[in-house]
């Protein structure tokens, strides 16, 4: 009998069940990926390659994951041929020193994103945003996820989101590939989509030569050999 009203009873107002992802642009994404992987040990669990993607004059872009713990997970967004002007590395608060011309992509690169735990749940808060001062401005059927996007009375990019499917760990060691790519021509000249597919397709050559003499396939093999 428990069950059935523990069924029956209504869900909560408030459903978000905590952050999916905290994101932010990089400049130097071959140190972004030595600070937080290699120095905090947070793994790389997703990435995607977005060329081509979105309207007029959009840069194309690696939106990469780290793990930070409990479900959590903090993302980075690297654009390829755009820099902001001046050091955006430097002490203080490089976006208000960023110029007024700056791409909206780029402004809402820095943005929360609120998990949610289903479908039900995400169109209720698209249905709360879209009946008051905030309506959604997006809605994105993501690789793994949906999302809808607005922004909040400050300005800032928020994101609610919910899961399609849970990452699987081929696709974590394709991120691993992906992101060990765009850390090797990120640190050449030119860096472009083309380059790091082109790299990354060397990289799954390397590994599976490797595989094929006898090299063990797990996850820390290949980190260790990239």
């Amino acid at each position: 009998m428990s069950d059935l009203i523990q069924a029956a009873a209504p869900k909560p107002t408030h459903r978000v069940r905590g952050v999916d992802h905290a994101a932010f642009p990089t400049f130097d994404p071959g140190a972004t990926v030595r600070f937080y992987r290699d120095v905090l040990k947070f793994p790389v669990v997703h990435s995607i390659c977005a060329a081509g993607w979105g309207p007029e004059r959009h840069p194309d872009f690696i939106h990469f994951f780290f793990d930070i713990g409990n479900g959590d997970r903090m993302a980075f967004f690297y654009y390829f041929g755009w820099q902001p002007a001046g050091d955006p590395t430097a002490p203080g608060d490089a976006w208000a020193r960023l110029p007024h011309d700056t791409p909206d992509f780029f402004r809402n690169s820095r943005h929360i994103a609120l998990h949610v735990a289903d479908e039900e749940d995400l169109l209720e808060y698209r249905r709360r945003l879209d009946e008051s001062d905030w309506p959604v401005e997006m809605q994105v059927m993501h690789e793994t996820i949906e999302s809808i996007y607005t922004h909040d009375p400050n300005g800032y990019m928020l994101e609610i989101t919910r899961q399609l499917r849970p990452v699987t760990p081929q696709e974590d060691l394709d991120a691993e590939l992906t992101i060990q790519a765009l850390c090797d021509v990120t640190a050449g000249q030119s860096p472009s989509m083309d380059k790091l597919l082109t790299r990354k397709a060397e990289l799954i050559v390397e590994r599976a030569a490797a595989w094929e003499a006898g090299r063990p396939g797990t996850r820390e093999t290949l980190r260790e050999s990239v």
